[in-house]
């Protein structure tokens, strides 16, 4: 058995997960505090890729970082090149994820209680303790859920993924691409193999998911 998508889709969900975790949240927290009506643009142009087909996402990713486009080639040149590289796949699952941490991470950030950094302030504590120290743990649920959700779909991207770096076994393969390419060549019972691995990952997730949520709906028990 060959677990190479296994390890190349962790491997791709992982590293697009941290590069989200991060990006997502400085998008949140400035988005947050803008006016609703910058705020509403603005949303529009960071939650697109959420709404647009993936296939549509890579071809766009394509035309910024194929070889023989103006970026792709510099990249190229110092031996970064994302196309049909693992870690090509790991910009187009960034790209796809990152709407979920966003708009899960701003969710957070705007109910947050302002009177706390407000409070941390008049202490003279840094902006950049407070963030850390207290809005981050009062907003934890919200961001780790974020963090999962981006996670799964990262783990599961197909579009974009196989747009921008195909499927070469041994290389780029993932799980999603595996999986076509098993059924394409009539191999069904790998298929199915890999569906039930996907399936299995999928069900964890969203159990992490639920587990995580369930703190703050619910109230204290009596």
């Amino acid at each position: 058995m060959d677990w190479f998508p296994l390890y190349n889709s962790l491997r791709i969900a992982i590293f697009s997960s941290v590069v989200v975790f991060f990006a997502g949240l400085a998008a949140a927290y400035y988005a947050a505090r803008l006016p609703r009506l910058v705020k509403g643009a603005l949303d529009a142009v960071l939650t697109l890729p959420m709404v647009l087909p993936p296939t549509v996402v890579g071809y766009l990713l394509l035309l910024v970082f194929g070889n023989k486009r103006p970026l792709g080639q510099l990249l190229a040149s110092v031996d970064i090149p994302f196309v049909m590289t693992w870690y090509g796949g790991v910009l187009a699952a960034a790209v796809v994820a990152f709407p979920l941490m966003y708009r899960t991470a701003r969710g957070a950030f705007e109910s947050f209680d302002t009177t706390l950094a407000q409070a941390g302030q008049t202490l003279g504590l840094s902006n950049t303790f407070i963030f850390w120290r207290i809005r981050m743990p009062a907003c934890r649920q919200g961001i780790l859920a974020g963090v999962v959700l981006a996670f799964a779909r990262a783990l599961g991207e197909y579009g974009a993924t196989s747009m921008l770096i195909g499927y070469t076994p041994g290389r780029t393969a993932t799980i999603s691409t595996t999986v076509y390419q098993l059924w394409r060549t009539g191999d069904d019972a790998g298929a199915l193999f890999w569906v039930g691995v996907n399936l299995g990952i999928s069900a964890a997730v969203l159990l992490t998911v639920n587990w995580l949520e369930r703190p703050a709906k619910g109230g204290p028990t009596p």
